[in-house]
């Protein structure tokens, strides 16, 4: 599952980027990868490892909520379930 997020650029602020992701881990888990900063630049990312993939899921909605609440707009989103 991925989503992209963006606030535009107004008169004082350049417009940034939140993107969250969540990939299968080395260690047989899941973890939520989430890369924030100003458009056109390396951001920051972290990571966060869980060991089922629905917290991985609620991690991934919470922060996205989160983000939409302070003026992020969802841009792209795809995902799905994970088959097996």
């Amino acid at each position: 599952m991925r989503v992209y997020m963006q606030i535009p650029a107004s008169e004082d602020r350049t417009p940034r980027f939140y993107h969250l992701f969540i990939q299968r881990d080395l260690l047989g888990g899941w973890s939520v990868v989430r890369e924030w900063g100003q458009q056109g630049s390396g951001g920051r990312l972290t990571r966060e490892h869980f060991e089922e993939w629905d917290e991985a899921l609620a991690a991934l909605i919470n922060t996205r909520e989160a983000q939409i609440n302070r003026g992020y707009r969802v841009v792209f989103f795809e995902g799905q379930h994970p088959i097996g």
